[in-house]
């Protein structure tokens, strides 16, 4: 199982090798998530239209390694953006990943940008 986890790193906007197109805007519910996928990966795509930004993480919760996190709901948790996972609860951070209860489990995050309608998430590998 931890080989699942190793192929998700969390990708910083000056590492990104490729943008990868993900679909069009309208492709993505609003205030909610879907899953692509992009090579072997799993990938939660959020349209948080309530603050107006797009977030990317990836789909496993790490918890009980299940492809969940974009099925979760998305709000905010003293105004960090967050996804709590639909089976577990687990609450994670969409601006980093980082677990909101404190607890050492993380999920990687990937950089959005929308083009001319257009949803772009950046990948490094």
């Amino acid at each position: 199982m931890q080989d699942i986890l190793e192929q998700y790193k969390t990708v910083l906007e000056p590492e990104v090798k490729e943008w990868f197109k993900a679909g069009v805007v309208e492709d993505f519910p609003q205030n909610s998530g879907a899953c692509i996928k992009y090579k072997t990966k799993q990938v939660a795509v959020y349209n948080f239209t309530r603050t107006g930004k797009w977030y990317a993480t990836q789909n496993l919760c790490p918890h009980k390694m299940e492809m969940v996190l974009s099925l979760g709901m998305i709000g905010d948790k003293d105004g960090i953006p967050k996804v709590a996972c639909p089976m577990h609860k687990k609450n994670f951070s969409l601006e980093d990943g980082s677990n909101l209860g404190g607890e050492d489990l993380k999920i990687a995050t990937y950089p959005v940008k929308i083009e001319e309608g257009n949803v772009y998430i950046g990948f490094s590998d």
